[in-house]
Protein backbone atom coordinates (compact mmCIF):
# COMPACT_ATOMS: atom_id res chain seq x y z
CA UNK A 1 0.00 0.00 0.00
CA UNK A 2 2.83 2.43 0.85
CA UNK A 3 4.42 1.89 -2.56
CA UNK A 4 1.08 2.59 -4.27
CA UNK A 5 0.53 5.86 -2.40
CA UNK A 6 3.99 7.03 -3.47
CA UNK A 7 2.74 6.98 -7.07
CA UNK A 8 0.62 10.08 -6.36
CA UNK A 9 1.97 13.60 -5.73
CA UNK A 10 -0.75 16.19 -5.07
CA UNK A 11 0.08 19.60 -6.54
CA UNK A 12 -2.99 21.82 -6.08
CA UNK A 13 -6.46 21.48 -4.54
CA UNK A 14 -9.18 24.01 -5.42
CA UNK A 15 -12.52 24.24 -3.63
CA UNK A 16 -15.34 24.52 -6.19
CA UNK A 17 -18.38 24.28 -3.91
CA UNK A 18 -19.15 23.87 -0.21
CA UNK A 19 -22.92 24.22 -0.39
CA UNK A 20 -24.66 20.90 0.34
CA UNK A 21 -21.47 18.82 0.26
CA UNK A 22 -17.88 19.53 -0.83
CA UNK A 23 -16.74 19.59 -4.45
CA UNK A 24 -13.03 20.01 -5.20
CA UNK A 25 -10.73 19.82 -8.20
CA UNK A 26 -7.25 18.43 -7.64
CA UNK A 27 -4.20 18.47 -9.88
CA UNK A 28 -1.67 15.72 -9.16
CA UNK A 29 1.22 13.87 -10.70
CA UNK A 30 0.68 10.14 -11.23
CA UNK A 31 3.47 7.60 -11.73
CA UNK A 32 2.47 5.34 -14.60
CA UNK A 33 3.43 1.66 -14.70
CA UNK A 34 6.08 2.38 -17.36
CA UNK A 35 7.88 4.77 -14.98
CA UNK A 36 6.69 8.05 -16.52
CA UNK A 37 5.02 10.78 -14.45
CA UNK A 38 1.78 12.21 -15.87
CA UNK A 39 -0.04 15.32 -14.62
CA UNK A 40 -3.80 14.74 -14.15
CA UNK A 41 -6.76 16.76 -12.90
CA UNK A 42 -9.80 15.22 -11.21
CA UNK A 43 -12.93 16.48 -9.46
CA UNK A 44 -14.02 14.79 -6.23
CA UNK A 45 -17.39 15.09 -4.51
CA UNK A 46 -17.19 14.47 -0.76
CA UNK A 47 -20.54 13.75 0.90
CA UNK A 48 -19.19 11.59 3.72
CA UNK A 49 -19.64 7.85 4.12
CA UNK A 50 -22.93 6.00 4.41
CA UNK A 51 -24.74 2.80 5.36
CA UNK A 52 -27.54 0.79 3.78
CA UNK A 53 -29.58 -2.15 5.07
CA UNK A 54 -31.90 -4.84 3.74
CA UNK A 55 -34.58 -5.94 6.20
CA UNK A 56 -35.80 -9.48 5.49
CA UNK A 57 -38.28 -11.89 7.04
CA UNK A 58 -36.78 -15.41 7.13
CA UNK A 59 -40.15 -17.20 7.24
CA UNK A 60 -42.32 -15.20 4.85
CA UNK A 61 -39.34 -14.29 2.63
CA UNK A 62 -40.43 -10.67 2.42
CA UNK A 63 -38.17 -7.61 2.30
CA UNK A 64 -38.69 -4.00 3.34
CA UNK A 65 -37.87 -1.34 0.76
CA UNK A 66 -38.64 2.36 0.54
CA UNK A 67 -39.78 4.53 -2.35
CA UNK A 68 -38.65 8.14 -2.51
CA UNK A 69 -38.03 10.93 -5.00
CA UNK A 70 -34.47 11.43 -6.28
CA UNK A 71 -34.01 14.60 -8.29
CA UNK A 72 -30.70 13.53 -9.96
CA UNK A 73 -32.52 10.49 -11.38
CA UNK A 74 -35.41 12.70 -12.47
CA UNK A 75 -33.22 14.95 -14.62
CA UNK A 76 -32.04 11.92 -16.63
CA UNK A 77 -35.60 11.22 -17.83
CA UNK A 78 -36.58 8.78 -15.08
CA UNK A 79 -39.70 9.67 -13.08
CA UNK A 80 -37.40 10.08 -10.08
CA UNK A 81 -39.23 7.70 -7.72
CA UNK A 82 -36.82 4.91 -6.83
CA UNK A 83 -37.35 1.71 -4.88
CA UNK A 84 -34.41 1.40 -2.52
CA UNK A 85 -33.10 -0.27 0.59
CA UNK A 86 -33.12 2.17 3.54
CA UNK A 87 -29.88 4.13 3.70
CA UNK A 88 -28.30 7.26 5.09
CA UNK A 89 -25.08 9.14 5.73
CA UNK A 90 -23.05 8.30 8.81
CA UNK A 91 -22.43 11.90 9.92
CA UNK A 92 -19.36 10.64 11.83
CA UNK A 93 -21.42 8.02 13.73
CA UNK A 94 -20.64 4.33 14.05
CA UNK A 95 -22.12 2.55 10.98
CA UNK A 96 -24.09 -0.04 13.00
CA UNK A 97 -25.53 2.59 15.34
CA UNK A 98 -26.37 4.92 12.48
CA UNK A 99 -28.12 2.33 10.32
CA UNK A 100 -30.37 1.32 13.22
CA UNK A 101 -31.42 4.95 13.62
CA UNK A 102 -31.87 5.43 9.88
CA UNK A 103 -34.00 2.33 9.32
CA UNK A 104 -36.34 3.30 12.17
CA UNK A 105 -36.55 6.86 10.85
CA UNK A 106 -37.38 5.72 7.31
CA UNK A 107 -39.46 2.58 7.93
CA UNK A 108 -40.59 2.64 11.56
CA UNK A 109 -38.97 -0.75 12.22
CA UNK A 110 -36.69 -1.20 15.22
CA UNK A 111 -33.95 -3.78 14.61
CA UNK A 112 -31.64 -5.49 17.06
CA UNK A 113 -28.55 -7.22 15.73
CA UNK A 114 -27.48 -6.17 12.26
CA UNK A 115 -25.02 -8.10 10.12
CA UNK A 116 -22.44 -6.21 8.12
CA UNK A 117 -21.82 -8.03 4.85
CA UNK A 118 -19.35 -5.81 2.96
CA UNK A 119 -18.23 -2.27 2.10
CA UNK A 120 -18.02 -0.71 -1.36
CA UNK A 121 -17.17 2.49 -3.18
CA UNK A 122 -20.28 3.30 -5.21
CA UNK A 123 -18.85 5.74 -7.75
CA UNK A 124 -15.06 5.86 -7.24
CA UNK A 125 -14.44 7.87 -10.38
CA UNK A 126 -15.78 11.02 -8.73
CA UNK A 127 -17.43 10.38 -5.33
CA UNK A 128 -15.42 9.68 -2.16
CA UNK A 129 -18.25 7.87 -0.34
CA UNK A 130 -17.65 4.37 1.03
CA UNK A 131 -20.93 2.55 1.76
CA UNK A 132 -21.36 -0.01 4.58
CA UNK A 133 -23.84 -2.77 3.64
CA UNK A 134 -25.97 -4.51 6.30
CA UNK A 135 -28.75 -7.06 6.50
CA UNK A 136 -31.08 -7.79 9.42
CA UNK A 137 -34.18 -9.89 10.04
CA UNK A 138 -37.33 -8.01 10.93
CA UNK A 139 -40.60 -8.83 12.64
CA UNK A 140 -43.84 -6.87 12.09
CA UNK A 141 -44.11 -6.54 15.86
CA UNK A 142 -40.88 -4.51 15.86
CA UNK A 143 -42.53 -1.65 14.01
CA UNK A 144 -42.90 1.24 16.45
CA UNK A 145 -43.88 3.96 13.96
CA UNK A 146 -44.89 4.74 10.40
CA UNK A 147 -41.46 5.86 9.21
CA UNK A 148 -41.47 8.24 6.29
CA UNK A 149 -38.25 10.12 7.00
CA UNK A 150 -37.83 13.70 8.14
CA UNK A 151 -40.04 16.34 6.55
CA UNK A 152 -37.56 19.04 7.55
CA UNK A 153 -35.01 17.36 5.26
CA UNK A 154 -37.52 17.12 2.41
CA UNK A 155 -38.10 13.40 2.88
CA UNK A 156 -41.45 11.87 1.96
CA UNK A 157 -40.71 8.16 2.09
CA UNK A 158 -43.17 5.37 1.31
CA UNK A 159 -42.51 2.04 3.05
CA UNK A 160 -42.92 -0.95 0.71
CA UNK A 161 -43.18 -4.53 1.98
CA UNK A 162 -42.91 -7.09 -0.80
CA UNK A 163 -42.04 -10.73 -1.43
CA UNK A 164 -38.36 -11.22 -2.17
CA UNK A 165 -39.24 -12.92 -5.47
CA UNK A 166 -41.17 -9.81 -6.56
CA UNK A 167 -38.17 -7.62 -5.72
CA UNK A 168 -35.90 -9.77 -7.85
CA UNK A 169 -38.38 -9.61 -10.73
CA UNK A 170 -38.33 -5.82 -10.44
CA UNK A 171 -34.53 -5.91 -10.71
CA UNK A 172 -34.82 -7.95 -13.90
CA UNK A 173 -37.46 -5.62 -15.34
CA UNK A 174 -35.50 -2.47 -14.45
CA UNK A 175 -38.09 -1.14 -12.01
CA UNK A 176 -35.50 -1.47 -9.25
CA UNK A 177 -32.48 0.34 -10.68
CA UNK A 178 -30.67 1.56 -7.57
CA UNK A 179 -27.20 0.00 -7.36
CA UNK A 180 -26.94 -0.45 -3.59
CA UNK A 181 -30.36 -2.11 -3.48
CA UNK A 182 -29.55 -4.48 -6.32
CA UNK A 183 -26.33 -5.46 -4.56
CA UNK A 184 -28.14 -6.31 -1.33
CA UNK A 185 -30.89 -8.21 -3.13
CA UNK A 186 -28.27 -10.24 -4.98
CA UNK A 187 -26.57 -10.94 -1.66
CA UNK A 188 -29.92 -12.09 -0.27
CA UNK A 189 -30.44 -14.37 -3.28
CA UNK A 190 -27.09 -16.03 -2.62
CA UNK A 191 -26.88 -16.04 1.17
CA UNK A 192 -30.31 -15.51 2.74
CA UNK A 193 -32.86 -17.19 0.48
CA UNK A 194 -30.71 -19.31 -1.82
CA UNK A 195 -28.20 -22.14 -1.69
CA UNK A 196 -25.80 -20.14 0.48
CA UNK A 197 -28.46 -19.88 3.17
CA UNK A 198 -29.06 -23.65 3.00
CA UNK A 199 -25.31 -24.29 3.32
CA UNK A 200 -25.06 -21.99 6.36
CA UNK A 201 -28.01 -23.76 8.01
CA UNK A 202 -26.47 -27.18 7.38
CA UNK A 203 -23.09 -26.00 8.72
CA UNK A 204 -24.78 -24.68 11.87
Amino acid sequence: MAEETQRVRVKTVTLLSDNWYVLKTTTFDFLRRDGRWQTLSRETYDRGHGAVILLYHPQTQEVVLVRQFRYPAYVTGHDGFLLEAPAGLLDAADPEHRIREEVEEETGYQVGDVQKVFEAFMSPGSVTERLHFFVAPFDPGQRSGQGGGLEAEGEDIEVVLMPFTDAMQKVASGEICDAKTIMLLQYAALQLFGKGADDQTAAG
